[in-house]
């Protein structure tokens, strides 16, 4: 039976201070490692916390530290982490989600939809491309926090003669308390209707702005049903499993995707 073993570490971010976000997280996974887990993930901006400024805090792609972090983390722990932070790469600011494998290469997804309403939209640049990852079998689709209300972005687009595009979504996320029923219900939403697990983690704690994060961490199967719920605003780190056997049986047994609407999705979409 394939199974990921995915850890979801809620943490309580340091405002804009890297060097502080690295040493805690790497203290609060101890000596996690490929014997325990096969997926670490952090939360959005898991450097800086939701940070607006850009010019002062994104750090170069290239030369990266808290990239470099995660590929030492990888390489050391033997296992997938992957978390966003604030990037910049050829004049161009992006809320980047980095995946980094335990063989030192990475994979990116840059943020699609910018939240408005926090400014992202002025100071970061707008990510096109739909990101699939593969580990243990498991295809995962890539998204970063506000992606999560857009279900056109996120929904199952299977090319032709194929019955899904990937088994798995995983969601990070600086998710504030006020809207904290608004993230519950919508991962196990993007769960439901896209027939496949959704791994989803927040951070906890206040920013500078005085804006508070519940946490609400989750990790739900393909009903909806929780697997690892913490409805509490205190950092951990949880590890649950997924079956891609178990997945490929329910899917069976319920086939909704059989009377699944077919689209083609445009890059103008959202822009």
């Amino acid at each position: 039976m394939s199974e990921l073993r995915t850890t979801l570490v809620q943490a309580d971010l340091c405002w804009e201070d890297p060097e502080a976000n690295r040493r805690m997280l790497d203290e609060s996974l101890g000596d996690l490692g490929a014997g325990d887990t096969d997926l670490i993930v952090l939360p959005e901006m898991f450097a800086t916390g939701f940070t607006m400024n850009s010019q002062a805090m994104a750090e170069p792609m290239a030369e990266s530290a808290s990239v470099a972090w995660l590929r030492e983390q990888a390489t050391r722990r033997g296992c997938v982490i992957t978390g966003s932070l604030a990037v910049v790469e050829d004049g161009d600011y992006f809320n980047r989600l980095v995946w980094a494998r335990p063989d030192g290469s990475l994979v990116h997804y840059d943020k699609r939809h910018l939240f408005r309403m926090a400014g992202e939209h002025e100071r970061y640049a707008m990510g096109h491309e739909r990101v699939i990852v593969e580990l243990k079998g498991f295809r995962i689709l890539l998204s970063v926090c506000y992606d999560l209300r857009f279900p056109v972005w996120l929904r199952q687009q299977p090319a032709p003669g194929e019955h899904f595009e990937y088994d798995a979504l995983l969601c990070v996320a600086n998710w504030p308390a006020p809207r904290r029923h608004p993230w519950r219900v919508l991962l196990q939403a993007r769960a439901v209707e896209n027939l496949c697990p959704v791994i989803g983690v927040n951070r906890v704690g206040e920013d500078a702005k005085g804006l508070a994060y519940a946490g609400d961490s989750m990790l739900v199967d393909a009903k909806g049903e929780p697997l690892i719920d913490e409805p509490r605003d205190t950092p951990f780190v949880k590890t649950g499993r997924l079956s891609l056997d178990e997945l490929a049986a329910f899917r069976e047994k319920f086939p909704a995707w059989r009377d699944a609407d077919h689209f083609t999705l445009s890059d103008g979409v959202g822009a």
